[in-house]
Formats: C-alpha cells, structure tokens, sequence
C-alpha cells in the first residue's frame, strides 16, 4: 500500500498546532491558550439566518461563484470601498479554500513565492503543493514589512507575494506605509500581491488598510470565520481582478465545487452584525497579556489579530512550550510559524479567567 502515497505528500508533516490540540484532550482542565478562533458565540441573527436557510430547504449546491444576494452585497461594499473598474468577488470554501485556488490558479512549478517569517502554517504548504519555490523573508526582531528585505528576494522566478495584515502568529499590522510600499514594489515588477485579510476585524489602535488601496491588481482573501466566530461554517471570499477572479472559479468547479449555501446565507446576515463590542473586548484582552507579561518577555504589542509572540526566555521556543504543558498551560511553539525557534505564540481568544491563569504560570516560568 505504501507506492499508493503520492511523493509530494513526503514534504508534509502533521501541523504542530493539531499536536498541542492532541494533548489538550488529554489533560484534565488545561489552561488553553493555543485556539486560533473567537471563543464568542456565532451572532444569534447569523444562527438565525442559517436556520432559516435550511428550513427554507436551501440546502443544495448554490453557483459555483456563490449566492446571488451575497455576492451583490459583497460587490457593492467593494466598488463603494476601492472604486476599482475592474475588482469582481467571489464566494470561496473559506479562506483557506481561496488561497488553494489563489496557488493553483498563479503558481506554476519552479515559480518563487515570498512571504514574511513568521508566517501561518498553510503558506509554504501550498506552496509546495503546487509545486512552487517558498521564499520566506525574515521580519525578526519587530516583524515588520521591510520592502528593501522583500526586493532583495526578488528574482525573474518570483510570482506572488503574500501579506497578512493583522498577522497570524504576531497580531502585528502593517501600516499604510508599510502596504503602500509593498503594493508599489510589487506592481514596479508585475508580481501577483495576495493579501490575507482575515483578522481585519480585530484592530486595536489603528484603522485597517489593504494594499489594495494602492494597487488595483491586488487579489484579497477575507471571510466570515474569525470576524463572526464561524471557523467551522467555511465561507469566505476574494475579490481582485476579473481575469484572475474567473481563473479561480473556474478550477473550483473542479475542487470544492461551492461554498455551503446555508452558510452563504448567513455570511449575508453577518455583513451587518455589529462587532464593536467584541473588538472592545478583544482589545481588553490584548491588554491584559501585554500588561502581564510584557515585564518578563521580549514581546511586540499586537496592533490586532488576537495573538501574541513572545520570545521564549533561556531556551528554545519549543522547549520553553514543553515546560509550559508540564503545568498545563497549552502554547504553541514558534517554529510551527517560523525557520526559527525562538518565541510561541499565545491566543488571547479565551476567557478572561483562562487568560488570568495562563499568565500566572507564565510568569512562573520566566522566573
């Protein structure tokens, strides 16, 4: 059986992440602070929404491209938020659906994609699925966008850049400055920019940018499941050019053939839900880390997301975590996100309870 595996699945290794959640089940009240989703309900309305979608027995494919109501909201967001002559949208299996069919649809094998260490988990695997060439540009000590580091990188192999702004595993964002430059140097060399915006909700202290804003050819992969608690509903969308918009539908045909119409119904409810005061609360909590750590830890304050990365003290991030789950605190170790293994990364989605204990045995730890 073992000649039925395909050989690029050798590349692959279990996510680290999918470990520590393997050793969550197997400890008894663990100070969980690993969970890369809101710990708040799904929006009562949203729930609602969807209820009534299957109710209504809407329960069937929907166009590949996704239902017509929400698309049109979607597009209409769009032209009056870029005024693009030429920005569609599309309903996706989630952003990590939409970042599948982003590589499938741009990379051709042997083609170089950059992005910024530490990154999320799934970048270099897609990558490598489709057979493109990982670049990863190293944004140590203050995980910023520096642009002369990303030139640096080019080569007439480079296709795509990936941006993620508020960054999974940091919770740093970029700043208009920052986009603006990145957008300039990918036009200047005709290099697709992709930008995952799926923690654009979660900003702390400054108003969300795209590079879209600045560059028009700017392909953006956004969704319902951070914003709105719906991880596991698995709608999200891209908007960009038409030309790579069709490419795209066209191969999802073949992939994940629609997103789930009763949580397409629902993604059109969750576009007018208020999140004020979970943003409110999130930035609470943010507070609550940075205020009791940031005494002991090397730690750059999250301008959003709902994580944070501290760099381990006396040893390696992984072994740092190892000492953490021996006093049931649950972390995820640095080099899960990263060629290095210095930091780990905390989630603040939890409650304040949780939190409280979690940095009661960090602080322990540090000392």
């Amino acid at each position: 059986m073992q000649n039925w595996i395909a050989k690029r699945t050798a590349a692959f290794d279990s996510s680290g992440i999918r470990r520590v959640f393997d050793l969550a089940a197997k400890l008894e009240n663990p100070i969980n602070l690993s969970i890369g989703q809101p710990d708040f309900r799904v929006p009562d309305a949203v729930r609602n929404a969807c209820t009534a979608a299957i109710e209504a027995d809407k329960n069937g494919y929907s166009q590949t491209q996704g239902i017509g109501p929400l698309r049109d909201r979607l597009q209409s967001d769009l032209d009056a938020r870029y005024g693009h002559e030429d920005r569609s949208v599309f309903v996706s299996s989630g952003t990590s659906g939409g970042l599948t069919l982003a590589m499938l649809s741009m990379v051709d094998p042997g083609d170089e994609v950059l992005f910024f260490d530490p990154y999320f988990v799934m970048y270099p695997a897609l990558i490598r699925m489709v057979g493109g060439v990982p670049i990863a540009i190293d944004s140590y000590p203050d995980f910023r966008i520096d642009c002369e580091k990303v030139a640096a990188k080019i080569t007439p192999r480079t296709k795509m850049i990936i941006v993620n702004s508020p960054a999974n595993p940091t919770g740093v964002t970029a700043t208009r400055e920052e986009l603006k430059d990145l957008a300039d140097l990918a036009a200047a060399n005709n290099i697709a920019l992709v930008s995952d915006e799926i923690y654009s909700a979660f900003m702390y202290d400054e108003a969300f940018a795209s590079p879209a804003e600045f560059n028009p050819q700017t392909i953006v992969i956004d969704g319902f499941s951070k914003s709105h608690a719906m991880t596991g509903w698995r709608v999200g969308y891209v908007h960009g050019p038409s030309e790579i918009i069709n490419t795209m539908l066209k191969l999802q045909q073949y992939t994940f053939v629609c997103a789930p119409q009763p949580a397409q119904w629902a993604g059109l409810q969750a576009i007018d839900i208020d999140l004020s005061q979970h943003i409110a609360d999130y930035r609470r909590k943010r507070d609550m880390i940075v205020d009791g750590l940031s005494d002991l830890y090397e730690l750059e304050v999250p301008g959003g997301a709902f994580y944070a990365f501290p760099k381990a003290p006396r040893t390696s991030g992984a072994a740092f975590v190892e000492e953490a789950i021996a006093k049931s605190l649950l972390i995820i170790p640095g080099n899960i996100f990263s060629a290095r293994d210095s930091h780990f990364r905390i989630s603040f989605a939890a409650s304040d309870e949780t939190l409280q204990r979690g940095i009661e045995v960090l602080r322990a730890l540090a000392k």
